[in-house]
């Protein structure tokens, strides 16, 4: 088959749901693609709380979230393709893609790519010792857990304090299984506080700041972790080796922005976009884990739902912005997104810093624009405000951090 629409949208996730909406608000018509046989991606399988506080003004389970946004597209004529595999995107605005009714064609106006993120893997850590069964990765642990009721190990130890891997201490220890400690190579938690609090410190997990595992054991199920401390120069700190005997190793690594079938636009690693959610192809827009890793799912929600509504205007030829602003990440900060500005809109800058203040400065130049934050971490994510500001003339803006005595 083929098709013709206004907007298409790959992944129906938190973001690619609510670009679907917003798009059709806007006076789209959208085609939605999701590869699984459901839609909602990761949210079906975080059972716990904590989700559209900001976007909804509730407290919601991942799949509440879920579902309320599934109520919202059933009121419109927005085309859902579940179990939809996309082949390849071409430059001529071609989308091919494949499901259980053969290969088809959608030829389309604008495209909002909300792939989401992948987990990175045990593997790319470089850990020495045996490939045995029992490590997983946090994700992988969740789905086995939340969707199809299995017990994964007896006894665990968690690498890496993101809040998947905090989140997981909790649920493991809920379940019955003994979680030993959560290890984390920086000295500050990789989550946000409220889950060191909730997850960890409310149920006696410990934290290893500042170790590693250094090596795995076991002969053909896993057997022992090896953990040592890490002094400030990332070197192992000699007789600090601790040795923990645990049938499964969870890992939460970090996540990886998934930016395929798309090849031929700007990524660094996720989708390079203004802050009208545009990437360097004009007609190809990107929202959520796929651009930069939030860690909230309103904000995911929220830039899905902008990139649907500047989609559907540039389908409808009514944006066309004239120039595009450089964000440059300036002192102590580690991640900035957007990386660029269409100055006759307003924008919402995230800002990640690269290490711990207790009572951090943030400056925007040449803007004048100054924030204060309260114990500023590398974890949580800092917003900024902007104005449109089309009457002055700017090439750069710089973002800085400073702390504040």
């Amino acid at each position: 088959m083929r098709y013709e629409t206004d907007v298409t949208v790959i992944g129906a996730g938190g973001a690619g749901m609510a670009a679907a909406l917003s798009a059709h608000r806007n006076g789209a018509d959208v085609i939605l693609i999701e590869r699984e046989e459901e839609s909602g991606g990761v949210l079906n399988q975080c059972i716990h709380n904590g989700f559209g506080l900001h976007y909804y003004r509730k407290d919601l389970t991942g799949p509440e979230f879920k579902e309320t946004l599934e109520e919202e597209l059933a009121t419109t004529n927005v085309k859902v393709l579940e179990g939809t595999f996309v082949l390849d995107v071409s430059k001529d605005k071609k989308i091919t893609f494949v499901n259980s009714k053969g290969i088809h064609e959608v030829k389309t106006k604008a495209l909002v790519m909300t792939t989401g993120a992948r987990e990175r893997h045990f593997n790319s850590l470089g850990i020495p010792g045996d490939r045995v069964s029992g490590i997983f990765t946090a994700g992988v642990a969740q789905k086995y857990i939340n969707l199809q009721n299995l017990k994964p190990a007896n006894s665990a130890l968690i690498v890496g304090s993101g809040d998947i891997g905090l989140i997981m201490a909790r649920r493991l220890h809920l379940e019955g299984i003994e979680v030993k400690g959560v290890v984390e190579i920086l000295p500050y938690p990789g989550g946000l506080e409220r889950n060191v609090q909730q997850c960890l410190r409310d149920y006696n997990i410990p934290l290893y700041l500042s170790h590693s595992v250094t090596r795995v054991e076991g002969k053909n199920r896993l057997d022992k972790v090896y953990v040592s401390q890490i002094d400030e120069a990332g070197r192992i700190v000699p007789n600090s080796e601790r040795v923990f005997n645990v049938d499964a190793l969870i890992t939460s690594v970090g996540l990886i922005p998934s930016v395929k079938p798309v090849e031929f636009v700007r990524t660094g690693p996720g989708f390079i976009t203004t802050n009208t959610n545009q990437t360097t192809a004009d007609w190809i827009f990107a929202a959520g884990n796929c651009t930069v890793i939030f860690d909230l799912v309103d904000y995911v929600a929220r830039e899905g739902e902008k990139a649907g509504k500047y989609a559907a205007l540039y389908a409808k030829n009514e944006y066309v912005p004239e120039e595009r602003i450089t964000i440059k990440k300036g002192k102590n900060i580690n991640i900035i997104h957007p990386s660029y500005i269409d100055p006759n809109e307003s924008t919402k800058l995230y800002v990640r810093v690269s290490k711990v203040f207790q009572r951090a400065e943030i400056t925007v130049e040449p803007l004048g624009i100054e924030i204060i934050e309260e114990e500023a971490r590398p974890s949580e994510m800092i917003e900024i405000h902007i104005k449109s500001f089309k009457e002055k003339r700017i090439k750069e803006i710089e973002v800085s951090a400073h702390e504040l005595g």
